[in-house]
């Protein structure tokens, strides 16, 4: 299977850069199946349903949240109308919605997608992430029902992102890291057949101060006082995300490339 996954869509700019070109690369790629992050679409913090609709509609499979699930008030009731919209697996055991769900991709195969929240510096206590993905893992086993299987890492600190990788590595296609808007450049391949990255990047303007418009951070960083709210930064988004083929019988990833398409940062394909 070809499976591509874009990370954490940043405002007008990065739903806007969605819209204009994944199709078009859908296409280009012969993608079998597309998660986007939408953590930070609407307005940089959420996901409304009107925007996770653009986001299915302009070509993504799955849509995956993270520490901002439900900034977007409509999003409670929209998830649980939405089954392609996927909140982490530990957010609260109260939470609307679903942490992993089995999907059926464009050539028929199923493709297994969750989301867990990592734990270092990140502002809410969630639950242990390692300890809410193992029953998953368990109960779709790569290469049996689950073609594929993709987890999305949300979190702060590299070291965790890495170390699920490891927890992971053979049980998955892609681990794949989210949350800090800044690309990784260890696209690699772990000793198990797990395809990983520690972040995705942001599908945004990187002419920003990840994802918002300079003037606000910089000033705070400066002064140390704010004075407005931060708002996204609206120029040419640069797609970010990664690409992974993986083997028909087993699930694990035969080849990983990193993503990079428009904007500012050098290119990346396939």
């Amino acid at each position: 299977m070809k499976l591509m996954f874009l990370g954490d869509v940043m405002g007008r700019a990065g739903r806007r850069a969605i819209t204009e070109n994944l199709a078009r690369l859908r296409t280009a790629w012969k993608l079998d199946f597309v998660v986007v992050n939408g953590e930070n679409a609407t307005s940089g913090v959420g996901l409304s349903g009107a925007h996770a609709k653009t986001l299915l509609e302009a070509g993504a499979d799955c849509i995956t949240l993270g520490d901002h699930a439900f900034d977007q008030r409509d999003m409670l009731q929209f998830i649980e109308q939405e089954p392609r919209v996927i909140r982490p697996l530990n957010f609260s055991k109260t939470a609307p919605g679903k942490g992993a769900r089995l999907f059926t991709s464009k050539n028929g195969r199923k493709v297994l997608v969750t989301q867990v929240l990592g734990q270092v510096f990140m502002k809410r206590p969630f639950d242990d992430p390692f300890s809410a993905l193992e029953p998953v893992l368990k109960m779709h086993p790569l290469g049996g029902q689950a073609a594929a299987v993709i987890v999305d890492v949300h979190c702060e600190a590299t070291s965790e992102k890495m170390a699920m990788g490891h927890f992971a590595d053979g049980r998955a296609s892609l681990v794949v890291g989210t949350h800090t808007h800044v690309p990784t450049a260890d696209a690699m391949i772990l000793p198990g057949g797990t395809g990983y990255l520690t972040d995705a990047g942001m599908c945004g303007d990187y002419n920003s101060v990840i994802g918002m418009d300079k003037a606000e951070p910089l000033r705070r960083f400066i002064t140390g006082m704010p004075r407005d709210r931060f708002s996204p930064a609206n120029g040419e988004a640069t797609l970010s995300g990664v690409y992974v083929e993986t083997d028909d019988r087993t699930g694990k990833a035969t080849r990983i490339a990193a993503i990079r398409n428009g904007g500012l940062l050098e290119p990346g394909a396939p």
